[in-house]
């Protein structure tokens, strides 16, 4: 068919064909692109020769091209801009993708095959690769459920197909409460607010289509407006809708479907013969159990609790110097915070925010790349998915490397939070082919784009993602990149949000956005020391979110989650004027699909890591160490999931770390 979607894409640097496909031709591409990858898949399940490698395993591995190229452009594009016909082919691509995945994972003939290698593995002459690719992939059918008959194997499908259908549901819901409130100030209800703010504000009212500023649910925009505004009732207002995401009943009610989540994904597990989900999920983390994972939570807990809780007495004595009497709010934090901040650091966000451009923190995260791995960034005019995504190429001594796009600023198409993802992996068979990586922010929009010091840190943090994708160097995409245990997913990541913390970098490029001058030193060093200031309520909405989730995948899964919520966080004595960072109806990392359920702890187990690997650098010639750097990429960045995480982080540092890093980075070690 005449689908430009289901054709090789010959343009610049195999590019998607931006501007010359639509909505239209996503639904006919992917029903050909699936046939297509069944037909593939069926001839490796019934090729006539005995099994090997070369025919199984990399038969199956040259599979799905086509799949591979509709799949990642819709997937990206229905993330980041979606339209009423794009949530519509997501709940119906769901279900069609997971009994797809169901049809390829349930192929008896496709598995003895598998098997028989596995079995065989011993007498093969297979590099360590090779040898990896094959475990994970006899792994990876044997957790599906390859192994299951009857009508086990029937169910387990259902309940897949069925959690596909609920994820996206979960998703969308949660995506039409963020776009559809917003609240409407006066020109009075900006008072207090720095022009930052309101300039945010009046773009955000003049895309949502009314005459003067709105405030919307959009991290960037709400968490400033509870830092200044003075209107207690408004801020009250707004972080109440906040919260409220996927929880204001009716068809948009995440609830009912949160519980379903939980006892389905119960029941995958005890189909495969595990205790609960939990157990199930770990088994292939660094974590390896819930034990291990609360143990890491519980030596945070106790010392972040205390923090917040000393931290939320100055709070609330500040709020009655301002005559306010009761309980310290979870809507009075920021604010009081941000004034404490002031007071004890003399850093104000509104003078700090003009050395924090879009457009130089970019450059920053690009030369300190430049810097540790030689890449080299080169603006791009191609057509894109959105007039807001840039893209550039990455070079390294004049080859090739990647293509990066950055989509930095919040819509109301764009689901809420910042990712990283890839519209075609590194790999070198069954063809070389070179990453397109993509990074997905919600900063406030503005001429120009100011950046908070978090935002900025974002920036960072999803670039460090982008550079595990980028400086892959492995054979098979199935272990490219990313592609490895999500307790280890984010040490990239993290790790590279130090390199903004560096004095130098921040000396050269946090320049202000006017007179180009560059931070003062004096104001340098109240960012720097004032970096680990409300560590411990961070901490604590954090750490509660983690230990939530975890309880609703250990044991029998609750029937009334926001019920087992709150027994959760009344075990904790959790502090009343802190909110959970991801409150169960609006908590995507573990209902909008499998990734992090069981694993939203990762971020710490990979903080972890990344305080000592930082630390590594530190140790030897200063943050841009070239032998630190390389060992850097050798052992990790470029390795991808061809081993098992600690090995490559024992082949990069030498020994594992403790829990100490991490309260020490946090200015929480006793």
């Amino acid at each position: 068919m005449d689908n430009v979607l289901l054709k090789e894409w010959d343009g610049p640097f195999g590019l998607p064909p931006f501007g010359d496909f639509t909505d239209a031709d996503f639904a006919p591409a992917l029903e050909v692109a699936l046939a297509e990858d069944l037909a593939e898949v069926e001839a490796v399940a019934n090729n006539s020769e005995p099994p090997t490698f070369a025919n199984t395993i990399e038969g199956l591995m040259a599979t799905g091209a086509a799949l591979d190229r509709v799949a990642g452009v819709f997937f990206n594009i229905a993330g980041s801009d979606s339209n009423p016909r794009r949530e519509e082919l997501m709940r119906e691509f769901s279900p069609k993708l997971a009994a797809h995945s169901s049809a390829i994972y349930g192929n008896e003939k496709l598995f003895a095959r598998i098997n028989a290698v596995w079995e065989a593995r011993d007498s093969l002459d297979l590099n360590d690769e090779q040898r990896r690719v094959l475990m994970l992939t006899h792994r990876n059918f044997v957790r599906a459920g390859a192994a299951l008959q009857g009508n086990a194997a029937e169910r387990m499908k259902a309940v897949k197909q069925r959690l596909a259908e609920l994820g996206t549901a979960f998703t969308q819901n949660l995506l039409a409460d963020e776009r559809d409130w917003f609240m409407e100030l006066s020109e009075d209800d900006l008072d207090g607010l720095p022009g930052f703010a309101v300039d945010a504000a009046r773009a955000a009212g003049k895309e949502r289509g009314t005459t003067g500023p709105v405030v919307t649910l959009s991290r960037s925009l709400i968490t400033p407006f509870l830092q200044f505004s003075p209107r207690r009732d408004l801020r009250e207002r707004a972080y109440k809708a906040w919260v409220a995401r996927g929880a204001n009943g009716g068809e948009t009610d995440n609830r009912d479907i949160a519980a379903e989540i939980l006892a389905l994904r119960e029941e995958r597990a005890k189909l495969l013969g595990y205790p609960d989900f939990a157990s199930y999920k770990l088994e292939t983390e660094m974590a390896g159990n819930p034990d291990k994972v609360r143990e890491l939570l519980m030596a945070v807990w106790e010392p972040a609790k205390a923090r917040a809780e000393a931290d939320g007495r100055v709070l609330e004595e500040m709020m009655r110097d301002d005559g306010i009497n009761g309980a310290l709010e979870p809507w009075d934090w920021r604010y009081y915070a941000e004034k404490r901040r002031k007071a004890e650091h003399d850093l104000d966000e509104a003078a700090l925010k003009p050395y924090l451009s879009l457009d130089q923190m970019i450059a920053a995260a690009f030369d300190c790349a430049n810097r540790l791995f030689g890449l080299e960034f080169r603006a791009l005019d191609v057509p894109l998915y959105h007039a807001d995504a840039r893209a550039w190429e990455v070079t390294r001594g004049g080859a090739h490397v990647a293509v990066f796009i950055g989509d930095y600023f919040a819509r109301g198409s764009k689901r809420s939070g910042a990712w990283c993802s890839a519209m075609r992996s590194q790999a070198k068979f069954p063809q070389e082919q070179r990453p397109i990586v993509v990074n997905v922010c919600n900063f406030a929009k503005g001429d120009p784009a100011l950046l908070s010091y978090d935002d900025a840190r974002t920036l960072f943090h999803e670039f460090g993602h982008a550079l595990h994708q980028m400086l892959s160097d492995v054979t098979y995409d199935m272990i490219s990149g990313t592609s490895v245990a999500r307790d280890f997913v984010e040490l990239p990541s993290q790790l590279y949000e130090h390199w903004l913390e560096v004095p130098e970098v921040l000396r050269r490029f946090a320049t202000h956005v006017e007179t180009g001058e560059a931070m003062p030193q004096e104001m340098l060093d109240k960012v720097l020391k004032a970096a680990n200031f409300d560590q411990g309520f961070q901490t604590v909405e954090y750490v509660a979110s983690a230990l939530v989730d975890l309880a609703f995948h250990e044991g029998a899964a609750p029937g009334d989650p926001m019920a087992k919520q709150a027994e959760v966080l009344e075990a904790l004595s959790m502090p009343h004027a802190i909110g959970m960072r991801h409150a169960t109806p609006h908590f995507a990392h573990v209902f909008a699909g499998d990734g992090y359920s069981s694993g939203y702890y990762s971020y710490m187990w990979s903080e972890v890591m990344d305080a000592d690997a930082f630390a590594a650098f530190e140790e030897a010639g200063g943050a841009f160490d070239p032998e630190m750097a390389a060992k850097l990429e050798e052992h990790i960045l470029s390795a991808g999931g061809s081993d098992e995480a600690e090995a490559l982080y024992l082949a990069f540092r030498g020994k594992m770390p403790g829990v100490e890093a991490l309260l020490k980075g946090r200015g929480l070690a006793a």
